[in-house]
């Protein structure tokens, strides 16, 4: 595909779509306008992972779950190695690991590396999971012999590589692979790309195999506020980003923990002003809280109930969904759940802490906004421990006071 003169990264995706489409190449899933396109050969591309070194001394690889890289997955799991695939969207985390069942045989193993495989057999990796990634392999739409590469335009590659830099789980040694037709790779013009584009190191093809030397530099990190833009591979994050993406949330919360700005490049000043409990009672949350030093050290061993004053009308109605918070770790306290809740904008209207059991619950007035909460606090690590959050299975009766056990 030559891409003319002037075009922008959506022209020359639709004619690498077009082509593919339109010459016979495109494969299953159908049609490939809008993805990262599979298309015949890909197994075949996918093979030559196998004669690089990168490959050979890679104990940790992470591979999109893209169609035409489900190749790679199988390659990866036959040789043994930790295989982790980027959840769809980041929606629920940012890695999970493929774990087949035991003894699991080379048709087993094909399953396991099919999209289906990867949500039957897979364990979520937290921010905290330590991943250390040796190998990167991404899908592409189109890619140039000097390693420049365009995705389907919704930045998640982008993203996740960002991530796992912030996380620490990749260097800027670790090498990217991607996986194309032969007639993905086009010329790209370099003002098309942006300092947060990741850029790849070897191009797999039906028929050959290119080492790029490519002498960009990868994406550095997230950088969360524009006035702090370095201009050299930081990816910026939009206050719209941080709400479809709940993994960012926990991140950012993080790395705000750890003192970095994290302010946001569109975050405006009375944004601030929407971290304040919204539904709990403030003056209720300030008596709770203020004698924290005595009252947490009981807090962390009993059960301990803080709420607003909820009308009768509300209580006898029934109508309040219970969130459950497992795995929480033994030292921690409830005002660290309580900030937590503050910074991710979902203070509950009760908050049931039993710290002895390592969980709390949390209710909401509605199951939209309970179902909005466990949205945001997917990927939420406190004490070195990503916690467990979902909507409790047992939801209490009308008119009970206390919150059934998550079993």
């Amino acid at each position: 595909v030559r891409s003319p003169a002037g075009a922008s990264k959506q022209d020359i995706r639709q004619r690498v779509w077009d082509h593919l489409e339109g010459s016979g190449l495109a494969a299953f899933p159908r049609p490939v306008h809008g993805r990262i396109p599979n298309f015949e050969g890909s197994h075949q591309a996918c093979c030559s992972v196998r004669e690089l070194d990168a490959f050979r001394k890679a104990k940790e690889v992470k591979v999109d779950p893209d169609k035409p890289l489900e190749g790679v997955r199988l390659a990866a799991l036959q040789a043994r190695k930790t295989l982790l695939v980027p959840t769809p969207r980041l929606r629920t985390g940012l890695f999970n690991r493929i774990v087949p069942p035991p003894g699991a045989t080379k048709e087993m193993l094909r399953i396991c590396a099919t999209s289906q495989g990867v949500k039957d057999f897979s364990v979520p990796i937290g921010l905290d999971g330590k991943a250390r990634v040796d190998l990167v392999v991404v899908g592409s739409v189109a890619v140039s012999e000097k390693g420049w590469r365009i995705g389907k335009g919704e930045g998640y590659a982008d993203m996740e590589y960002a991530m796992m830099v912030s996380m620490g789980a990749v260097q800027a040694d670790t090498p990217v692979i991607t996986i194309v037709h032969d007639c993905q790779i086009v010329d790209i013009a370099e003002e098309l790309l942006d300092d947060h584009d990741l850029t790849v190191d070897y191009i797999l093809t039906p028929t050959r195999t290119i080492k790029t030397n490519c002498k960009r530099s990868k994406p550095q990190g997230i950088m969360w506020h524009k006035a702090s833009y370095s201009g050299k591979g930081n990816l910026w994050v939009s206050y719209e980003m941080l709400r479809k993406i709940p993994v960012l949330k926990s991140l950012r919360y993080r790395e705000k923990q750890a003192g970095k700005d994290v302010t946001l490049k569109d975050e405006h000043p009375d944004l601030a002003n929407a971290a304040k409990p919204t539904v709990l009672n403030e003056k209720a949350m300030a008596e709770n809280t203020r004698p924290q030093a005595a009252t947490d050290s009981t807090q962390i061993g009993q059960q301990y109930v803080e709420s607003d004053s909820l009308s009768p009308a509300l209580e006898r109605s029934g109508t309040l969904t219970t969130v459950y918070v497992g795995n929480i770790p033994p030292s921690t306290r409830v005002s660290e759940l309580k900030h937590a809740l503050r910074e991710f904008h979902v203070t509950p209207v009760r908050l049931n802490w039993q710290g002895a059991q390592h969980r709390a619950f949390l209710d909401y007035k509605d199951k939209a906004t309970a179902t909005s909460a466990v949205s945001s606090l997917q990927g939420l690590s406190l004490g070195g421990k990503t916690l467990r959050v979902e909507l409790a299975r047992h939801q209490r009766n009308k008119g009970q006071v206390e919150i059934n056990s998550q079993k």
